[in-house]
């Protein structure tokens, strides 16, 4: 049994907030310590089968950390160390927020799955923009998913994305515009094409490269079609796939099924990759696959289904932190099974 398995029980007597918390501490402790080397050596697997690129950046591995474990940029550097090929920060919102009322984080531990509805809560673009100016960087590719602040209208929404992108513009690797989070009132509003232009143009005219979108999985297929358009209209780098959702499948066995906000974990695995290979399908750009991933089979199956590379949160909180480290491993079996000399041969193999 690994430390993490015999810590786990007393984590989760925790409410989930607090043990995320308390794991970010651990982390930021050990963050830029003697400690950090060893966590590479421990869990950072190397090999050039995993090496891929997409949307200008190039990725030792192509397992990272979705947005929302570290929504201000406090232990990127840690989160490298746990092997993962890339972390993406945020969301950060132009103004600091508290997000809603607790509590709004919960664990559905029959069904491998969470339901949050955090809100945005962050510290704001710049105070997010000074650490990240501040502080080292990561050796690994960071992504900022920009979210739009609660108090600002709608019809104001491209000006708040530009705002904050303008405060992390410098450190970045990559951003992505976040239309796609059930929990700011309004926001999935911003996932249709009049307003997508806005924001997307706004950014690419203040010099946002590269740029990303992340969808949402209850978005009627006509719709993810029409902002895929916008993607290939606008010239953008890459789409993600999928956010939380807020639809409820009927096999969830947890009592917290019934409280409001967004599903992610296992329950959301197959439709996300549905979701990721009815975009690959139709659109040249890279996607990043999320949702639902824990180990190297769903990571690879959502490769083979057009992902250039993956992200994952939940597991985090269920397998611990060696879940990057497995699943490199495992998909480095994969390849060679199915006769694949690099996981960028692999991406797309399921597609017509």
């Amino acid at each position: 049994m690994g430390l993490y398995d015999r810590l786990k029980p007393a984590l989760f007597t925790l409410p989930p907030e607090t043990a995320h918390d308390v794991t970010q501490r651990l982390l930021r402790g050990v963050q830029g310590t003697p400690v950090t080397a060893g966590l590479r050596r421990r869990y950072r697997v190397h090999d050039e089968r995993l090496r891929t690129e997409a949307f200008g950046c190039t990725f030792d591995n192509p397992v990272g950390v979705a947005a929302g474990f570290d929504k201000n940029a406090r232990v990127p550097r840690a989160l490298a160390a746990l092997g993962f090929g890339h972390v993406e920060i945020g969301g950060v919102t132009a103004e600091g927020q508290p997000g809603n009322p607790q509590p709004r984080l919960f664990r559905l531990r029959e069904d491998g799955a969470l339901i949050n509805r955090m809100g945005f809560n962050n510290e704001g673009a710049d105070a997010v923009g000074r650490r990240l100016d501040r502080e080292p960087l990561p050796d690994v590719p960071v992504g900022v998913n920009i979210g739009k602040s609660k108090s600002t209208p709608l019809a104001e929404a491209a000006d708040d994305y530009r705002y904050t992108y303008e405060r992390v513009a410098e450190a970045g690797d990559y951003f992505v515009v976040n239309v796609s989070s059930p929990n700011t009132p309004g926001l999935r509003e911003l996932q249709n094409r009049e307003a997508l232009e806005s924001i997307l143009g706004a950014l690419t005219s203040a010099g946002a490269s590269p740029l990303l979108v992340k969808l949402s999985p209850d978005l009627p297929r006509p719709a993810v079609t029409e902002a895929l358009g916008v993607v290939d209209d606008l010239d953008l780098d890459g789409v993600i796939a999928t956010n939380t959702t807020v639809s409820r499948p009927d096999d969830l066995h947890s009592p917290s099924q019934a409280e409001r906000g967004g599903l992610s974990g296992a329950p959301i695995e197959t439709a996300a990759t549905e979701l990721v290979r009815f975009v690959a399908e139709r659109t040249d750009v890279p996607v990043v696959g999320v949702g639902g991933i824990a180990d190297a089979d769903g990571a690879y199956e959502k490769i083979r289904a057009g992902a250039s590379v993956v992200q994952l949160y939940t597991a985090l909180v269920y397998e611990g932190p060696s879940v990057a480290r497995d699943i490199n491993r495992g998909l480095l079996e994969l390849l060679d099974r199915d006769g694949f000399e690099t996981v960028t041969d692999a991406v797309g193999a399921d597609l017509e």
